[in-house]
């Protein structure tokens, strides 16, 4: 008789193009994906799957049964998400977030997700956000907490909350009183997000002028590292405030009053288009929720300083 772990492996090994990649996303083994796959094939009396080289492929057969497999994961994930009780999500969510989102209110959330979702696990994964969106895309983690919105086809992408990016630097550069211009802020090391991230070229272009000295922007994956050496005085964070509450309500750091004007960081909750995404989808909506209710938090102890 058909079972829904046989479908859902088949499913997944065509999606990924592998039993490896199918063992990972279902959390067991190969030789488990292998004799569910044989089993749903006796069951079905046909060959469903070519596995004549590295990339296992679906027969005429196979994409026949696709169609009524996603059919029927879909269904499963809406009766679920309709009837079912919170403690029958389970598994593991793999979960990228951008460091920003650590120093926030990543916390907040997996508390919550243990408090709602007793029997589901997360695996969070720290990185920026191209490595994020390059990993969302191969499959390996299911939703990302990223600078977004990503318009990669076939991306669902939740809004969760705009940053806005400040100049925040230690009383001891002296920078503190009044309107500091743009010319007072290339004197100082810049410090911000790493190459090949939206943020770091944003600064770059804001200091790209010709009557301007060469900037010294440095760059780190590490946002704690950014913080402090920015509180050691050796230059200019160029990050969301949000991140720095801490740092401004003691007067390690300032907010510097500047007529720049950057962009807010825009970050999304973003996933893949799926049969099943059920759990996904309320992950999503419940860090929306907390990253707003954080944001008004933040916001109200930013205009403090």
């Amino acid at each position: 008789m058909l079972d829904f772990k046989s479908i859902e492996t088949f499913l997944w090994v065509v999606k990924l193009g592998s039993f490896r990649g199918a063992a990972a996303r279902l959390n067991t083994t190969q030789p488990a994906i292998s004799q569910r796959i044989a089993q749903l094939e006796r069951e079905m009396g046909v060959k469903l799957l070519n596995r004549d080289h590295r990339v296992a492929s679906p027969t005429p057969s196979g994409r026949q049964m696709m169609v009524y497999a996603e059919k029927l994961i879909g269904l499963r994930a809406a009766m679920m998400a309709e009837i079912g009780d919170r403690s029958a999500m389970r598994g593991v969510m793999r979960l990228g977030v951008a460091e920003t989102i650590v120093h926030t209110w990543l916390p907040r959330l997996v508390k919550s997700v243990n408090e709602l979702y007793p029997n589901l696990s997360l695996e969070i994964e720290v990185d920026i956000t191209p490595n994020l969106t390059a990993r969302l895309l191969g499959q390996e983690i299911e939703l990302a907490f990223v600078v977004g919105p990503l318009s990669t086809s076939g991306v669902h992408n939740r809004v969760l909350a705009d940053y806005p990016i400040g100049f925040l630097a230690s009383p001891s550069l002296g920078l503190g009183r009044g309107p500091v211009t743009r010319a007072e802020l290339a004197r100082f090391p810049i410090i911000t997000f790493p190459r090949k991230t939206r943020p770091y070229e944003v600064v770059r272009e804001v200091f790209d002028r010709p009557e301007l000295p060469p900037i010294r922007l440095h760059a780190s994956a590490s946002l704690a590292t950014v913080i402090h050496m920015a509180v050691e005085g050796l230059g200019i964070a160029v990050i969301p405030a949000a991140i720095v509450e801490n740092e401004l309500a003691d007067g390690r750091l300032q907010l510097l009053d500047t007529d720049l004007n950057i962009a807010p960081l825009t970050f999304t909750a973003s996933w893949l288009a799926s049969p099943d995404v059920v759990a996904v989808e309320r992950v999503a909506e419940l860090a929306r929720q907390i990253a707003q209710s954080s944001l008004a938090v933040d916001a109200a102890v930013t205009a403090r300083h």
